[in-house]
């Protein structure tokens, strides 16, 4: 699921469409790459760029900072998450552990295969508007499905929840990602503030709960800005929990002088500090394990170069609603994908101008804005700030959780709007503040 942060390469390449091919100077056809691996780069560019970087001041918030549509990946955050969650048949894998530290491992395999989808190209993801919205859906191998439902819950700072659920196999995943966007001069840095939790509801503890784990998420780093070899690192730390292990994760950045790109370390221990696996290699290429109980010689955890993620399947545009992400930025992306950056910055202020109007009636009325899809936990013991509206109980047999799931939001194609779903998230906020009161 990872946030990718700024900058194009100098190296003036013509407008095509990533949809078609284009002919090579003898006529033949060749195929042509996605835009979201070129790295977008031109004087104009390069100028709007420097321009911007002129009136930065190293540790500044960018989260309010207008940035050129060369940039960007041809995809909102709230699909950027769903990268985590395409390597399912692993999280099937360890819900059926019956071991306990085997199935911590398989949760810490599952969380790290992901970090490793991304553009080739330094691109950052379109950032969702208030009140924007994304689901999908995964048929899985086993037959079964996974539903997705994601929501930006805040714009400042931003703040997107998601939920994610493969209610046959009791697997339910909860988090909010917030990126906190810096400049320090010759890179950029999004502080990743966000928390996934993952449950497996039939999984219970000695007092009847959910077997849960915390999952945080590292920062990224764009490195080569103002001179040098632009690339994306991940940095710092990625702690994993459950009730009885834990891990922390160093993403290694490379120094100056010494050191590699990409590199991971860590040690799964438990909570007085026994140490029984070793976590290494790169996050994008091969994570190795050891047994260090055994002291057995490292083996392949994960490979991400021969990995196949399982993409989620998205309804056609034409069922979707109005702020669903990938019809709302439609000319956006169409645009993007056309590397006409000049449309694509029309079609993106008209958006952004849309929403600057609804924060000024907002404020004119006295009303602050309350997610569609997502509530704000009620409970300050909480992990997240947010949850998805709906309680679906995790004891009810998987038929009525399916059924109460596509009734938060259409998911499956040919799925139709109601007139529940067109209640207002203030509407929504008010009728769950009166229950409480009863």
């Amino acid at each position: 699921m990872g946030l990718n942060v700024l900058k194009p390469k100098i190296n003036g390449l013509s407008s095509s469409n990533s949809s078609m091919t284009d002919q090579t100077a003898n006529g033949n056809e060749k195929a042509v790459v996605d835009t979201d691996d070129i790295d977008e780069n031109d004087e104009s560019g390069q100028n709007i760029l420097m321009g911007i970087i002129s009136q930065l001041k190293p540790g500044c918030d960018l989260s309010r900072i207008t940035l050129p549509t060369f940039i960007l990946e041809k995809k909102s955050m709230l699909e950027r998450i769903t990268n985590q969650l395409q390597y399912p048949d692993i999280l099937l894998e360890a819900h059926s552990t019956k071991n306990d530290l085997e199935r911590f491992l398989l949760v810490v395999k599952w969380y790290l295969s992901g970090w490793h989808i991304a553009p080739k190209a330094v691109k950052k993801p379109l950032n969702p508007v208030l009140g924007e919205y994304f689901t999908a859906y995964w048929d899985l191998p086993n037959k079964q499905q996974a539903f997705y439902i994601a929501e930006q819950t805040s714009h400042h700072p931003p703040k997107s929840s998601y939920f994610y659920m493969i209610p046959e196999s009791n697997i339910r995943v909860d988090g909010i990602t917030i990126p906190i966007s810096k400049f320090w001069g010759n890179s950029t840095a999004a502080m990743m503030k966000g928390l996934t939790v993952l449950q497996f509801l039939d999984i219970k503890d000695k007092d009847g709960k959910p077997e849960k784990y915390t999952l945080t998420q590292p920062d990224m780093y764009a490195r080569g800005i103002l001179f040098g070899k632009m690339r994306i690192e991940l940095g710092d730390h990625m702690i994993i929990k459950s009730p009885k292990f834990q891990i922390d994760v160093d993403f290694k950045t490379k120094g100056f002088i010494s050191g590699s790109y990409d590199m991971i370390e860590g040690v799964v221990k438990d909570y007085s500090g026994n140490e029984y696996y070793q976590i290494s290699g790169k996050w994008n290429e091969v994570i190795y394990v050891k047994n260090l109980k055994e002291k057995t010689s490292k083996s392949v955890l994960f490979d991400a170069t021969k990995s196949k993620p399982l993409k989620p399947s998205v309804r056609p545009l034409k069922e979707q609603g109005k702020y669903e992400s990938r019809r709302l930025w439609k000319k956006v992306t169409d645009a993007l994908a056309l590397r006409d950056h000049t449309v694509a910055t029309d079609e993106k202020f008209k958006i952004e101008d849309e929403q600057r109007t609804f924060a000024k009636e907002r404020a004119e009325q006295g009303v602050e804005f309350h997610p569609k899809l997502f509530r704000k936990a009620s409970n300050p013991d909480d992990d997240l700030e947010f949850y998805i509206y709906k309680h679906i109980p995790e004891d009810e047999d998987h038929e009525s959780q399916i059924k109460s799931i596509l009734e938060i939001a259409p998911i499956l194609p040919g799925q139709k709007f109601t007139d529940r779903f067109d209640v207002s998230g203030l509407e929504k906020h008010k009728i769950q503040v009166d229950a409480a009161k009863e």
